[in-house]
């Protein structure tokens, strides 16, 4: 069996990104990694995925991330609360719930 044909016009919209995109994709993180530390891009790749993995299972179990110049991740308890319905203007009950807060580092605020 022969492999299938990938377009070159649509391979490579997938490895470019808009220029006024104001998103760092994994990828695009993946390769800055490589450029700065010398490792080559699957190694990059393992030690972005690694290092997000830490955190995700960090923040699963109740911790807080600390990441020095960029800030704090952590996990908040949300009350329960009545809202509306979009579109119906019902009034719902929203339960207690979780959610990820991000607090940005005080050196990061004076930089930008």
């Amino acid at each position: 069996m022969t492999k299938k044909a990938v377009k070159p016009a649509a391979q490579a919209a997938r490895k470019v990104s808009t220029p006024d995109s104001n998103k760092v994709a994994k990828t695009q993180l993946v390769d800055m990694v490589a450029d700065k530390t010398g490792l080559t891009k699957r190694q990059s790749e393992e030690a972005v995925s690694t290092m997000l993995d830490c955190i995700v299972g960090a923040i699963k179990g109740g911790q807080s991330v600390g990441l020095p110049g960029l800030g704090t991740l952590s996990v908040k308890a949300t009350a329960a609360r009545t809202g509306v319905r979009p579109g119906t203007s019902e009034k719902i009950d929203i339960p207690a719930g979780k959610k990820v807060a991000f607090k940005a580092a005080s050196t990061l605020k004076g930089n930008l």
